[in-house]
């Protein structure tokens, strides 16, 4: 089953752009909750990363939420992706085996460069858009009136 961590904090920081464009950047836990159609108690855990990798910034209280710690234009996908999903691998590698054949000494070694690279490019990609640049994205996909 794949991660889905990315995406919704993805979701999240999209709305929280969306949000800091209008006369209340602040976003409470519950109506960001309503609009991922979850719950508060998971948005306040998904913010978590996002808090401590300087992203957002959160008050407590009644009328309390988060919103972006700088502009949207300033903040990029990789820095998302990174605190979204942290140190874990894009792939997780099945345990060694014994090692009877070159397929079964080197495939761990192989794998693991393989998805170093293929992580790398993903970074690299996500790094050259902002969020910013993901909002704008998503607004030209309207096609609602």
């Amino acid at each position: 089953m794949l991660d889905i961590r990315f995406s919704s904090v993805l979701r999240a920081m999209l709305y929280l752009a969306a949000a800091a464009e209008g006369d209340e950047p602040t976003v409470s836990s519950g109506r960001l909750a309503d609009a991922l159609d979850t719950n508060p108690s998971l948005v306040r855990k998904l913010l978590v990363p996002l808090n401590a990798g300087g992203l957002v910034e959160s008050t407590r209280g009644r009328s309390g939420g988060a919103r972006l710690s700088r502009p949207a234009a300033e903040i990029t996908l990789a820095e998302i992706y990174r605190c979204a999903v942290g140190e874990k691998p894009l792939w997780a590698c099945r345990p060694e085996s014994e090692h009877v054949c070159p397929v079964t000494t080197n495939a761990a070694e192989y794998f693991a460069r393989l998805t170093a690279e293929v992580e790398g490019a993903v970074l690299q990609s996500l790094g050259h858009r902002t969020l910013a640049d993901a909002l704008r994205e998503m607004r030209g996909l309207d096609r609602t009136p």
